[in-house]
């Protein structure tokens, strides 16, 4: 296979229709990335090899350790890209002594509490439900990694008409902080916009999408039960299952004209 970022040139074999083909292709690369904060280590991720700062970036304004990215003085991969430091333009920074370990795979973990509510979320975003399905044709245009080898989840931030950012990486709420890392470092509004994703919708991903005020999130498969009860009270439209020829839709239909 042709180099690819964040995959490994791989040998195997395929069997079909009763016939064996030793074959070159990849895997999908996966690796630990420790975050540290002022000197501080925050947390080690797993993770795809690609975009870490974006992760990095994302993650901390995701967790509701920086507000702006104007809170960020400095931030560095280290050469092999196991590592990456952040210093912060205040001095103080105390980590949270405690981490929630999540559903989300990749080892996902989160410094909120669920039980903590934001509150409902104020926007009058609504769309046809024909825009959800195209936006999830852009998903599967920005699947690079996936494409290639398989083994990894994509999500998009798009406006109704187009894609604003797309990211890859073998944990699914990971696609999330690079998105929000990417907006950070381009100046994009991450509010009033739609998310897309290829994987279940789990409640740390919801907690993500309300902190960057997205009112509308979409994905290929389910939502789990937490995230459906937490977008029911910050007024977020969670729609699943989405194909060609429809998608369901769990909360706030009005978003999509219905009820």
């Amino acid at each position: 296979m042709e180099s690819q970022a964040g995959a490994i040139p791989y040998q195997y074999w395929v069997i079909e229709q009763g016939n064996a083909t030793l074959t070159e292709g990849g895997v999908i690369e996966e690796t630990l990335l420790s975050l540290y904060v002022n000197g501080q280590e925050l947390a080690t991720l797993m993770c795809s090899p690609v975009d870490q700062e974006a992760l990095a970036l994302g993650f901390l304004y995701n967790e509701g350790v920086i507000d702006s990215p104007n809170e960020v003085g400095v931030i560095r991969a280290n050469t092999p890209r196991t590592t990456v430091d952040v210093l912060l333009t205040r001095a103080e920074f105390d980590p949270p002594r405690r981490m929630v370990l999540t559903s989300g795979c990749g080892g996902g973990i989160t410094l909120q509490h669920l039980s903590e509510h934001y509150p409902p979320l104020h926007s009058t975003l609504t769309i046809d439900p024909q825009v959800i399905i195209d936006r999830m044709g852009d998903l599967q245009g920005e699947a690079h990694l996936y494409n290639a080898v398989r083994g990894v989840h994509t999500s998009i931030l798009a406006t109704p008409e187009a894609v604003l950012v797309g990211a890859e990486d073998v944990g699914r709420h990971n696609t999330i902080d690079k998105i929000a890392g990417k907006a950070l470092q381009g100046g994009i509004d991450t509010r009033d916009r739609i998310m897309l994703s290829s994987g279940r919708i789990s409640s740390e991903m919801m907690g993500k999408a309300r902190r960057m005020g997205v009112p509308i999130v979409a994905s290929r498969t389910a939502p789990t039960s937490i995230s459906v009860n937490l977008a029911q009270a910050w007024n977020i439209c969670v729609i699943g299952y989405v194909r060609r020829g429809g998608m369901r839709v769990y909360t706030h239909p009005e978003r999509v004209g219905l009820g």
